[in-house]
């Protein structure tokens, strides 16, 4: 299993702030953000979607692993 945070206008695509999901082996935050997008097209395009892992920034090209906590926010611009 892992744990999911929502943030913003993702919690409100997806219709909760949090979640779990199951997860038996570790996969590529690319592949699991592409089956996020399938579940919840208006996210797309995801590549532009910001990824913690354990609360800790992390690239599109981690690892996620089972147990992890994953928050998936959009960019923050300052004004």
């Amino acid at each position: 299993m892992i744990r999911v945070l929502y943030f913003a206008q993702v919690a409100e695509h997806m219709g909760c702030r949090e979640e779990s999901q199951p997860l038996d082996a570790p996969i590529p935050a690319t592949q699991w953000l592409a089956a996020l997008e399938a579940r919840c097209p208006a996210l797309a395009p995801i590549t532009r979607l910001k990824l913690a892992i354990n609360q800790e920034h992390t690239p599109h090209a981690a690892m996620i692993q089972p147990g992890d906590e994953v928050a998936v926010f959009e960019p923050v611009t300052g004004g």
